[in-house]
């Protein structure tokens, strides 16, 4: 398989603190991988590494084919991310936000018209297409602001809690999108603290005090951990958690 994220030794120390400690992985071309850990293990700031938007102390990185110390910008334009706390604006209109994402990415105004009108058919917005982002239900936001992530065709999507405060029926909705992406050749690396999620990716790791502690799919961990479920896995490994935040 095609390995789109590559990580060895990666690290980033803020001082004396050690954020994220000399991790390694891989990630194959449409693969689903989870990316865990609880509040101050270390994920986020892996992740702003692999997004071009941090750089490491130590250790290599390739995002998309790119450096993650010498081609940042060239990783942003071939990834696309999301984040539970924002992702689109509020303020505009559904269309509009389409149109501005789709600048950002570089597409020209013939593909992001063309794309565009198709993603409004495919999402049933049509008859929302001019309505203000703020005013639609939640779910309906999340498969929005999924969709234009991933309105370029990157080659990897970054999904940090995307489904947060979201019902269960439009999380597994949201799942469905996921993997109708990844069957079309995108990556997704998705960090999430619903375990039940954990369940849907094909691997997962999982952070503890700023390193990969254990890394495999939910069944080989399962059985590994001795655990009925993710949640009993993530529980084993995360109470020796020393850090707290950050």
């Amino acid at each position: 398989m095609e390995k789109v994220i590559i990580c060895h030794n990666l690290t980033k120390k803020f001082g004396d603190f050690i954020a994220v400690d000399h991790i390694s992985f891989d990630v194959g071309k449409g693969e689903v991988f989870g990316f865990l850990g609880a509040n101050g293990a270390g994920k986020t700031t892996a992740m702003r590494m692999l997004c071009g938007l941090s750089f490491p102390s130590s250790g290599e990185g390739n995002v998309a084919g790119y450096d993650v110390y010498k081609q940042q910008e060239k990783i942003k334009k071939h990834i696309g991310y999301m984040s539970q706390k924002f992702s689109l604006y509020e303020d505009l209109s559904v269309l509009e936000n389409i149109e501005f994402f789709g600048g950002v990415y570089g597409m020209n105004k013939k593909e992001i018209r063309e794309r565009g009108g198709e993603l409004i058919h495919a999402l049933g917005l049509k008859q929302e297409a001019h309505k203000m982002v703020g005013e639609l239900p939640l779910g309906w936001k999340q498969k929005l602001a999924f969709s234009v992530a991933i309105f370029h065709q990157p080659k990897i999507v970054f999904l940090d809690e995307p489904t947060g405060g979201v019902d269960p029926i439009a999380r597994r909705q949201f799942w469905d999108m996921i993997y109708n992406a990844a069957n079309e050749g995108i990556t997704i690396f998705v960090t999430t603290h619903y375990m039940d999620e954990a369940e849907y990716c094909n691997r997962v790791s999982i952070m503890v005090d700023g390193q990969v502690v254990a890394l495999d799919s939910p069944a080989n961990l399962k059985l590994a951990y001795h655990a009925d479920s993710m949640d009993d896995v993530f529980y084993q490994l995360a109470r020796s958690a020393k850090r707290s935040d950050g």
